[in-house]
């Protein structure tokens, strides 16, 4: 049975979704009622397979404690909760680390679509990484370590955020070739929709700034398809 860290401040809403998880979903669910107690939760319990956060909570807010847990686990997959619908703060929340962004009010059933869909990624990926020896590459003169998220260049080193190192990761065994936008927004957020659009858009001008200093490796736009990691 897969476990999940439930963090909501609404007692009403947070019983429902513990209550309509553990029977429809069959998991086992801790519910946790602030962001201090869910940290306490995730440092004190065994194991969690994937943690849900409001983002708007007292004593501590979801992406703070969304920023802890990605320091404690690199691959726990995270959803964020919140009634905010900027694009500020859905970038946000992957920029933490995080890798699902739902607006309140949603339907549950949507939610659990969303659950079993990383917990189904989460299982491949971790099944990727015991089996693939491409976790490690090198792009021209940077040595890229997708497993610790570690970019290193004459001996500096950059650290990537989990979605940032998901994409380099792609764009890597496609190095080269085309890296179709629809490809990775698929893999990686699991939605083509527009603001998960504009958010890879962030991390792909990211991923250049840091590329920036050896002039043989260049990510290119393909009009009309993606991208392409093009190493001279």
């Amino acid at each position: 049975m897969k476990k999940i860290l439930l963090v909501e401040d609404d007692p009403n809403l947070g019983l429902l979704l513990q209550d309509y998880l553990q029977l429809k979903g069959k998991f086992e669910v801790v519910l946790c009622v602030d962001g201090d107690e869910g940290l306490k939760a995730f440092n004190t319990q065994q194991h969690f397979d994937l943690c849900i956060l409001d983002v708007m909570m007292p004593k501590k807010d979801g992406f703070t404690l969304g920023k802890e847990i990605r320091k404690l686990n690199q691959h726990v997959p995270i959803i964020f909760a919140t009634a905010k619908t900027m694009l500020e703060d859905k970038s946000a929340a992957y920029d933490l680390g995080g890798d699902d962004y739902i607006t309140k009010p949603f339907r549950i059933e949507e939610l659990l679509l969303r659950i079993n869909a990383l917990l189904k990624r989460a299982a491949g990926n971790a099944d990727d990484l015991t089996a693939s020896k491409e976790t490690k590459f090198s792009i021209g003169q940077y040595h890229f370590d997708y497993t610790i998220q570690i970019i290193t260049f004459s001996g500096n080193q950059q650290k990537l955020s989990t979605k940032e190192a998901e994409l380099l990761r792609l764009l890597c065994l496609k190095k080269n070739e085309v890296l179709t936008r629809e490809e990775a927004l698929l893999s990686i957020w699991h939605d083509d929709n527009y603001f998960n659009g504009r958010s890879m858009d962030v991390f792909l001008s990211k991923l250049r700034k840091y590329l920036r200093e050896d002039p043989a490796v260049e990510i290119l736009n393909v009009h009309g398809k993606g991208y392409k990691l093009l190493v001279n």
